[in-house]
């Protein structure tokens, strides 16, 4: 049996535009916070999940995930950290999980994404090397990368995430009825925002 494509969350950003107190990941959402609400809905798909994520944010990951689907990346800044960045983050997940069927990249900070629209987006991986969610011809995410880009994603540094690589082979947008493809939370306006749209969201148990 083919493997299934794997859902990599990204939450190792340091979500610097945030002015509140603690991390946005783990601002109040509903019965969860920011990033487990997203891990939740992640869940939901019955895709795979791995967690790439720092020490400060390990804890509240292994609330919805299992330890071992959880990858802690040193913090930028400390001894070791090195050049991390979006595109550590995302090599970090694919190589934790290099038997995938591929991969799509979820930041932590999009709680919103619905578990169907992460299925639609992992089907297109079946006739495209790379998908992305779009929402009313708008890019969003996840983006998804088929298994054969292995060997590239695992080289991914820096702040550029992978935009190199879908510069690179074509790219095919999997248009959905979904505007939280389109919703991060960077600010508190973003917050806000997101917190009206999901008042009553269903997680699974902790």
């Amino acid at each position: 049996m083919k493997p299934q494509p794997v859902i990599v969350i990204l939450a190792a950003g340091r979500g610097s535009r945030f002015a509140g107190l603690g991390h946005k990941l783990t601002q109040e959402l509903g019965s969860a916070s920011v990033l487990g609400q997203t891990i939740g809905h992640a869940i939901q798909s019955r895709l795979p999940v791995v967690v790439v994520t720092t020490q400060p944010l390990a804890a509240e990951a292994t609330r919805w995930v299992a330890r071992r689907d959880v990858v802690v990346l040193p913090e930028v800044g400390t001894p070791g950290s090195g050049p991390l960045g979006m595109g550590f983050s995302i090599a970090a997940g694919v190589a934790a999980r290099s038997h995938g069927g591929g991969w799509l990249v979820l930041p932590g900070d999009m709680p919103l994404v619905r578990p169907s629209s992460l299925v639609r987006v992992a089907q297109g991986l079946a006739q495209h090397a790379v998908v992305f969610a779009q929402h009313l011809g708008r890019r969003g995410h996840p983006a998804g990368f088929a298994a054969e880009l292995f060997s590239e994603l695992v080289q991914l540094t820096g702040d550029e995430g992978a935009r190199r690589l879908m510069a690179r082979y074509p790219s095919q947008g999997i248009e959905l009825d979904d505007p939280g493809v389109l919703v991060d939370v960077d600010t508190q306006d973003d917050l806000a925002t997101v917190r009206a749209t999901a008042v009553g969201a269903q997680l699974p148990a902790s």
